[in-house]
């Protein structure tokens, strides 16, 4: 299990990327075949914050295995919080792209489970082209509707038939992190990652910020102009509470349960 610290209540691992791929390397030699999965969070300021609002989610981000920084606030918050080697972010497409050198090398089997129609199938595509002798079992994107208790079976069923070594989850935000957390117990997999976004940008549906922009805290800056009908709540609104939440628990004016 990795060090961590809590921001607002909320895990957060002091890894970086090759923290993440040496883990996946054990957990997968340990578990191949077993179960239940361990299971990898990417959490933000936004993710932060949504677990405030809701209880389940909060516990979905503690629960997990590893809650690693996707965000340069939580990375900077951890370093003034005395973790020096926190230098980057674990940023979920980086961190899908090292896996995929490592599986090349280790024989790692690989399902995907979310993104929009299509995407999934897509992105199994480029791994292969862009991956040789990555292995992929398994691709598939659920209907945005929740699953009646059948499908959710029939489902995990699929998964374990496809005997991956880890599942890619990109349902997004709070929905991956508690789709994991309600799921590690019935699949018979090492490991399951959720990565967000990283399919859309994968597969270039989704533009990245530049790079300069991502290293030094300002992709929200880029995404807001990209999409801000529907992304100027959870940076305008957001960002600011979090700031505000951290202020009051730095000075020690507010506790925030982790339960």
């Amino acid at each position: 299990m990795s060090e961590s610290c809590y921001v607002l209540g909320t895990k957060v691992s002091l890894v970086q990327i090759p923290d993440v791929v040496a883990a996946l390397d054990s957990w997968i030699a340990q578990r191949r075949g077993l179960g239940p999965a361990a299971y990898v969070v990417t959490t933000n300021v936004y993710g932060v914050m949504m677990a405030q609002r809701t209880p389940a989610h909060r516990r979905a981000i503690n629960g997990a295995d590893m809650a690693v920084p996707d965000g340069m606030p939580l990375v900077w918050v951890a370093r003034g919080r005395g973790a020096r080697h926190m230098q980057r972010r674990v940023y979920g497409p980086e961190l899908f792209e090292a896996c995929c050198e490592a599986a090349r090398r280790r024989s790692w089997r690989f399902y995907f489970y979310g993104g929009a129609e299509g995407v999934a199938q897509r992105l199994t595509a480029l791994v292969r082209e862009r991956y040789p002798g990555v292995q992929v079992v398994g691709a598939e994107t659920p209907p945005f509707r929740p699953l009646t208790p059948a499908e959710d079976a029939e489902v995990c069923q699929r998964i374990n038939a496809a005997q991956p070594d880890v599942v890619w989850v990109g349902l997004g935000g709070a929905k991956q992190d508690t789709w994991m957390a309600e799921h590690a117990s019935r699949l018979q997999v090492p490991v399951l990652v959720g990565v967000g976004a990283a399919f859309d940008f994968f597969t270039g549906r989704v533009t990245q910020a530049p790079r300069w922009m991502r290293e030094n805290g300002l992709e929200w800056l880029f995404r807001l102009f990209a999409e801000p009908r529907r992304l100027w709540r959870r940076y305008l609104v957001y960002n600011p509470w979090f700031a505000l939440c951290l202020l009051l628990e730095v000075t020690r004016l507010k506790k925030f349960s982790r339960e």
